[in-house]
């Protein structure tokens, strides 16, 4: 659980700001996206491959330079 201290005198929107933040770097958000629906085993599998691969090609990217 995410929790958020709140300074005296300051504006909702700044909290609001770092809260989204701190959700955001903790992963919070995607991972309620991801279990919004199911996802077959085979589709989970392709998503992290292509997740891979990509890496592998930007990480080769930088290697060149």
């Amino acid at each position: 659980m995410t929790e958020l201290k709140v300074r005296k005198g300051e504006p909702l929107e700044r909290v609001l700001r770092r809260l989204k933040k701190r959700l955001d770097r903790e992963g919070v958000i995607r991972e309620v996206r991801n279990h919004r629906y199911f996802e077959k085993p085979c589709e989970k599998k392709r998503r992290k491959m292509k997740v891979a691969r990509f890496s592998a090609m930007l990480a080769a990217r930088h290697a060149e330079m």
